[in-house]
């Protein structure tokens, strides 16, 4: 129990936030800030680094990210202050920069979250969403209303 008690400890005095995008990191820039191979050109804006994770996994996407750190919920008392809105502004709007994709999920704070940025950051650059639809495997009849709404938004046409 001492031993997993002083790990938990370590890794709270060890594990901080990049000084860039704002995702986990033991170091003050994150190994995706690092990486001189990814595109600096695109900004991925995610809730928090659990949604950082969940991209790299799909091995997909090679720019860099920008974590909020929440989304904005009145009802919890958290605005657009507590969260890492003007660190994004401040990259959204160097020369390199040229499109912020907004990966937010789609709640109504989400939602909320998403529009707020989206107003701030598009006379800087090109502001871009995920698209939101069916999980692969699943069944239409099981599909919410405003899953199956964005799913028919979001559709492409067939080549």
């Amino acid at each position: 129990m001492a031993a997993l008690a002083q790990a938990l400890l370590d890794a709270k005095r060890q594990v901080g936030v990049c000084q860039t995008c704002f995702h986990l990191s033991a170091d003050p820039m994150c190994p995706i800030c690092r990486d001189q191979n990814r595109d600096n050109s695109t900004i991925c804006v995610v809730a928090d680094s659990r949604d950082v994770i969940a991209l790299e996994k799909t091995r997909e996407y090679r720019g860099k990210y920008h974590v909020l750190g929440g989304v904005i919920s009145p009802m919890d008392g958290v605005g657009p202050d507590q969260l890492n809105v003007q660190p994004l502004i401040r990259r959204a709007s160097s020369a390199e920069v040229g499109e912020v994709i907004l990966a937010i999920s789609p709640s109504v704070e989400g939602e909320t979250t998403t529009l707020y940025i989206s107003q701030l950051v598009k006379p800087f650059v090109k502001v871009t969403q995920i698209a939101f639809g069916l999980p692969m495997g699943g069944d239409l009849e099981y599909a919410d209303e405003v899953t199956l709404a964005r799913a028919l938004e979001g559709r492409r046409e067939l080549v």
